[in-house]
């Protein structure tokens, strides 16, 4: 591997991306994140917490130190450490962890009006806790907060606070772009300078995302020579949030040739990881990670895509171990409609497709959300076809109070046999599960699920329309089902019907 074209990411989502609002990692959580950047998606380093901010925030570091130290990972476990001579040092060393990350002023303003200190001050107290953090066996790199509009502001300030970082030992000067102000010209040409004043210094830099420029400046920053890059899995930090892992890793591979440690196949797992811990959920679009990105929705891309890859790029699903997929709605043409037939293997005339394809626009023309999943139960609506209704639903009645647990009392019909059944569950929608395993055969396999997503239409009032998708696992692979109810838990269980739908059909296909 060619050294000059590699380039090392560093993840701070437990450190900087816990600054998001609203975002606050358990001590299991943190460890599970920092286990999968680590051995799974092998990041190069991870910064991990701050130190001495609250007891749980110990435990958690102690946890990911232990884990990291069985697996040969413990100098690639960092803390955010403080310029207070021995504080921050003794509090790294008592949770195992061997490098700090110390967060010092790289603007001349942030020294002078919020530390209250003049430059020679600052230094002085940064010497004396890189000394003491070298005494404890620690490694030190050290952060110049708002380096981008010191920089800007006073270059004397952060050329001097350089030099006077130099025969202290400290392996990496980061530099943040910590409001994320910059343009990529000046991310460019203010890192050539810094590395052609300080050539022997390593940098890194580390930026956030504030006028949506934090890709394009992470890249800028590899253009001047910079060779590691901070970044957050789902653009979580403050504000605007840092550069994404997963923006920054195709952008420098696909677009500058670059070389990285990661494994990209591992990026949609860590993403959903850290979006249901977080409760942050990832925009649709997003790239790389969003739900549709790799979803063709126009019935022309289809068919270019069907007769020649004519839509496809480099950016390919495979990659991401991911699928390709065709949206359905009032946008579909014959080959999207051709596309996730071949996917759900079920063989149509040309007439019958011509059927399905006009309700299928006729669903997305009323703004009805269409999943692959639904597309047989369009077949068989429109076809008038018994085949995907094995399981029905007669009657449902849910009782819900206060402090107690749900019931529910179903009537369904199973394969032309009416059954009753009733269950108990931590709500509505948890009995009727209980309820309809009751009556299922005993060798059905219950999908185990996923994701439960409820959307209720703004503006809508009270009696409106609700739309639940559920997403379950079947295998290796997900699928998703809608069900819409005014009611929600009702949604909810037309989104369950489809699955045992979907899945009693395929068993008795089999059979």
């Amino acid at each position: 591997m060619n050294s000059s074209d590699h380039v090392q990411l560093m993840d701070t989502t437990l450190r900087d991306g816990e600054q998001t609002r609203d975002v606050s990692f358990s001590a299991s959580e943190k460890v599970s994140i920092a286990g999968a950047l680590l051995g799974s998606l092998r990041v190069d380093r991870i910064e991990v917490a701050s130190a001495a901010v609250s007891e749980g925030e110990k435990e958690a570091v102690t946890r990911i130190v232990d884990w990291a130290a069985t697996g040969g990972f413990l100098d690639r476990v960092e803390i955010l450490g403080f310029v207070d001579e021995r504080r921050s040092a003794d509090w790294i060393v008592s949770t195992g962890a061997r490098v700090m990350n110390l967060l010092t002023k790289g603007s001349e303003r942030h020294c002078r009006m919020q530390l209250r200190r003049t430059l020679e001050q600052h230094l002085e107290d940064i010497l004396r806790t890189v000394e003491y953090a070298h005494e404890q066996g620690l490694t030190v790199n050290v952060y110049l907060e708002d380096w981008s509009n010191g920089y800007r502001d006073s270059r004397d300030y952060v050329y001097a606070l350089v030099e006077g970082l130099q025969e202290t030992g400290v392996a990496h000067i980061m530099l943040p772009d910590t409001l994320g102000v910059m343009m990529p010209e000046e991310v460019e040409t203010s890192l050539r300078d810094m590395i052609s004043r300080f050539p022997e210094q390593t940098f890194d830099f580390h930026p956030h995302n504030d006028y949506g420029l934090a890709t394009a400046n992470a890249m800028r920053a590899v253009e001047a020579g910079i060779r590691t890059i901070h970044c957050t899995v789902n653009c979580l930090g403050e504000r605007a949030g840092n550069v994404s892992l997963a923006e920054v890793a195709v952008a420098l591979r696909d677009k500058m040739g670059m070389t990285l440690s990661i494994d990209e196949t591992k990026i949609l797992a860590l993403s959903r990881m850290v979006e249901n811990f977080s409760g942050k959920r990832v925009a649709a679009n997003a790239p790389v990670t969003g739900a549709d990105v790799f979803t063709q929705t126009s019935g022309i891309h289809a068919d270019g895509d069907q007769k020649a890859g004519l839509y496809q790029t480099p950016l390919s699903p495979e990659r991401f171990d991911r699928k390709r997929s065709y949206a359905l709605g009032k946008m579909s043409g014959k080959a999207s409609l051709k596309k996730n037939l071949e996917e759900l293997g079920i063989s149509l005339s040309p007439e019958d497709q011509a059927e399905v394809l006009k309700r299928i626009v006729s669903l997305g023309d009323s703004q009805h959300t269409i999943t692959a999943e639904d597309l047989p139960f369009i077949i068989a609506d429109v076809l008038e076809r018994k085949d995907f209704r094995h399981i029905e639903l007669l009657t449902c009645s849910i009782t819900s109070e206060l402090d107690h647990a749900s019931t529910v009392s179903i009537e369904v019909k199973v394969n032309g046999e009416i059954h009753e059944s009733s269950g108990s569950g931590n709500g509505g929608y948890d009995a009727f599960t209980d309820a309809i395993r009751k009556v299922l055969p005993s060798d059905f396999e219950f999908l185990e699920l996923v994701d439960y997503e409820l959307l209720i239409p703004k503006g809508g009032g009270t009696g409106a329309l609700t739309e639940v998708l559920i997403t379950w696992r079947d295998g290796p692979r997900t699928v998703r089902t809608r069900g819409v109810n005014a009611n929600q838990v009702l949604a909810g269980v037309g989104a369950t019907l489809r699955m045992l739908n979907m899945k009693l059909h395929q068993a008795a296909e089999s059979s």
